[in-house]
């Protein structure tokens, strides 16, 4: 008997992409998550999550202000966003060789 593959009927999707916030400086036995479109947060400090809150909000302003999805934007350009996010609310962004 022949076998058929039905997800080769089946238009293709584009795959989705969403980002992950990990914080590790938890010290008050909280367990910090926060789900939003595009994201995921775990963990951290009540302060480290409020900054992965405030910058996961500030990649989707910037997604929606590009008119583009988190799956249409390269790493390099998804980065960059990072960085300019992180000036922005006075986080220290990453050196350039640690990118």
């Amino acid at each position: 008997m022949k076998r058929t593959d039905q997800s080769s009927n089946a238009p293709k999707k584009k795959p989705k992409a969403a980002f992950l916030g990990v914080g590790f400086d938890n010290k008050d036995e909280q367990t910090r998550i926060t789900r939003g479109k595009n994201f995921l947060l775990y963990g951290g400090s009540e302060e480290t999550h409020s900054v992965m809150q405030e910058t996961a909000v500030k990649v989707n302003e910037k997604l929606d202000h590009r008119g583009k999805r988190l799956n249409d934007v390269s790493s390099e350009e998804f980065r960059e966003m990072l960085c300019d996010i992180s000036e922005s609310i006075g986080v220290k962004p990453p050196r350039r060789d640690e990118r």
